[in-house]
């Protein structure tokens, strides 16, 4: 796996989950690094960890 496709920022689980989460549920091999994420999505990095952070808790599979 590679790294952000914006930034080059290497990923962890959770940055593909919510990838996957709000962009593409289909992606394979391109994803952005949570903060590129946030940008893209115009939201504050602390509320996109929120939303990880509230769907882990309701057992969404695509976070660790």
């Amino acid at each position: 796996m590679s790294g952000c496709i914006h930034c080059g920022r290497a990923l962890e689980q959770n940055d593909i989950g919510a990838y996957r989460k709000f962009v593409n549920r289909g992606a394979k091999d391109s994803f952005l690094c949570r903060k590129c994420l946030a940008d893209k999505l115009d939201i504050p990095p602390a509320q996109l960890e929120e939303k990880i952070e509230y769907f882990k808790s309701q057992g969404c599979t695509l976070f660790a």
